[in-house]
């Protein structure tokens, strides 16, 4: 069955286009172009609570056909990045309340993406202590404090208890976003977060039943998404990996294929919503990573849901990409910053519109919501 559902989703749609209708469950999308997280650090109160700016910012963007919400942190331990929300208290719920009736008001589709930093934070964030991961291992890396970005430290190898604890943060975080009105979640588990933490036999070297083994470094991601699917049913949580990253001490190693393909076949049982993959970024050549060079295509062959391929796409690509069958949706990032209507462009064949760099991580309505809509 596996094969013959692999072949089928391989075979290709020249009918199939970023404007082809898309179904998850009973989530109707009218197009495969997906807005994918990206953090903007504009929740730049004591709550870290979203606010109307975000509900425009949101809104603007709501053509696409899905829309995850920037990463959001689970618990006040999962904090990574100044000013950025979270999803663990009455007034986060409240403000994310906000962004999602002002997408849905729009016409659109929102998910949160739910995430924890893991070692890629600071002791600034809280009160002095180091923060949590799968081991006592500094990533080198840096994180962007209200002090301006400062070099991570080694952070604390968390206890049995303290991997429950995340995992109950997780579980209230999905009922969370239930209230707040979103259409789903997704699993942050790509780049340098607690998860891709956990998942890399370089920075988890623990002896228990979450290290040591493909099968017990993919335990934490596998028990998270249960968490999520119990309160949030099928069809409605997705996860998001990057299993190339290459950052600082980040990368990957001899282990890092078989453990994907391990937690590929986990989730395969599962009612899950989608896989996002972030395709590779750099020249995988004589590294362990170098048969996953082709990110998407190798995610293909082995996921048999909802594929959404992430990672420097333009119309033309994404277009092809889904006209070769090699994904399901196709999902952009800095292109949705200084369009907010993508969709049109693309639609239009209009001239894209640049960003300011400047202004992605940081500032007002300067560059976050101020960007024009195309004159025709």
């Amino acid at each position: 069955m596996a094969t013959l559902l692999r072949s089928r989703l391989l075979k290709p749609h020249p009918s199939l286009s970023l404007f082809s209708p898309y179904r998850i469950g009973a989530l109707e999308l009218p197009n495969r172009v997906v807005m994918a997280s990206m953090t903007r650090g504009r929740a730049r109160n004591a709550d870290l609570a979203p606010t109307e700016l975000q509900a425009q910012y949101y809104r603007q963007r709501a053509s696409a056909g899905l829309i995850f919400s920037e990463g959001t942190w689970v618990s006040a331990r999962g904090i990574g990045a100044v000013h950025v929300p979270g999803l663990f208290s009455p007034r986060q719920v409240a403000g994310w309340r906000l962004v999602t009736q002002a997408v849905h008001a729009a016409g659109g589709r929102i998910f949160a993406q739910l995430g924890h930093a893991g070692a890629v934070s600071h002791p600034d964030f809280f009160g002095g202590e180091a923060p949590w991961a799968p081991s006592a291992i500094n990533p080198n890396l840096q994180a962007f404090t209200a002090a301006g970005l400062r070099p991570t430290v080694t952070p604390r190898a968390m206890t049995t208890e303290d991997i429950h604890a995340t995992i109950e943060d997780y579980a209230a975080a999905a009922c969370h976003a239930i209230d707040a009105g979103f259409d789903g979640v997704e699993l942050h588990a790509s780049m340098t977060y607690l998860m891709a933490e956990f998942l890399n036999s370089s920075f988890n070297l623990r002896k228990d039943s979450y290290g040591g083994s493909a099968e017990n470094r993919v335990r934490l991601i596998v028990e998270v998404m249960d968490t999520l699917i119990d309160a949030w049913g099928p069809w409605r949580v997705g996860i998001k990996i990057h299993p190339t990253v290459q950052m600082g001490d980040f990368a990957p190693n001899e282990q890092t294929r078989e453990t994907y393909d391990v937690l590929i076949e986990q989730l395969n049982g599962r009612a899950l919503s989608h896989l996002q993959v972030v395709r590779a970024r750099a020249d995988l050549t004589n590294t362990p990573a170098h048969i996953m060079q082709d990110t998407i295509a190798y995610f293909r062959q082995r996921y048999r849901g909802t594929l959404i391929a992430n990672g420097g796409f333009d119309q033309a690509s994404a277009n092809a990409l889904l006209e070769q069958g090699g994904a399901d949706l196709v999902s952009f990032a800095t292109p949705f910053i200084g369009n907010p209507d993508l969709v049109h462009r693309f639609r239009h064949g209009l001239a894209l519109a640049s960003s300011d760099a400047k202004t992605y991580y940081q500032g007002d309505t300067t560059g976050y919501i101020d960007y024009p809509y195309a004159d025709a």
